[in-house]
């Protein structure tokens, strides 16, 4: 393989891991953002059943 072969061959290989990290980075920010806007809205919706699943009642 001569030398400018395999100088495009690593650009292409670079440029890819590049587009593949920003994808990853794109995809965290996102589920972050999700998991934020979960957290808000189980903390502001007031529950239905208060009481629900506050004791449990085992018996043997």
């Amino acid at each position: 393989m001569d030398i400018a072969a395999m100088s495009m061959a690593m650009s292409q290989t670079q440029l890819a891991q590049q587009a593949s990290i920003q994808v990853l980075n794109m995809a965290k920010e996102q589920a972050q953002s999700q998991g934020q806007g979960l957290v808000q809205l189980l903390q502001s919706s007031p529950s239905p059943h208060p009481n629900l699943g506050s004791r449990l009642d085992i018996s043997i």
